[in-house]
């Protein structure tokens, strides 16, 4: 939930960020503490594929601390965070965070950072549930392909709304 999302002039800018926000804000309360927000960072150097990914996005080679990367006010001050300069969130920080439960997914983008998390936690064996009505792609369609595809990896994966999370709480 992070700034270079939600800004319309960003060239990263998620059409429906605003629109998932108070469905991420209702899930982060009645989840917490068990929260983290994740954030997508440009590494110092880009190496091997990234080089040509920087050369694309320029723009978004700043460093960590740079405003572009913040999260957006409504989420100011989150808890725990994990950060990662790949588009998949998971690795050994997320894994300590969530154990042996299950990983719940909202945020943008669907068709990035969203698939390729709910992916590699489930090839490591997490049960993950996408909230598809707490997520944003890059535009309706991609959205849309992004939990088509998240949803061929039933059980491994569950695509899920807000209000049947909220009411399993």
């Amino acid at each position: 939930m992070q700034r270079v999302f939600a800004d319309p002039g960003s060239e990263w800018a998620t059409p429906r960020f605003a629109e998932i926000v108070p469905r991420i804000q209702a899930l982060a309360g009645a989840l917490a503490p068990a929260v983290t927000f994740t954030r997508f960072l440009a590494p110092e150097q880009p190496s091997g594929a990234w080089r040509d990914y920087y050369a694309r996005w320029s723009f978004a080679l700043v460093r960590p601390e740079s405003p572009l990367y913040d999260l957006v006010p409504d989420f100011a001050d989150p808890g725990p965070t994990v950060d990662a300069t790949t588009f998949s969130k998971w690795g050994p920080d997320l894994a300590a965070r969530v154990g042996e439960d299950v990983l719940v997914l909202a945020g943008v983008s669907t068709d990035c950072c969203v698939v390729s998390t709910a992916l590699a936690a489930a090839d490591a064996g997490v049960a993950v549930r996408v909230v598809a009505d707490a997520c944003a792609g890059a535009d309706d369609r991609s959205h849309a392909a992004a939990l088509h595809v998240l949803g061929l990896f039933s059980p491994l994966i569950e695509v899920v709304d807000a209000a049947a999370v909220l009411a399993s709480v």
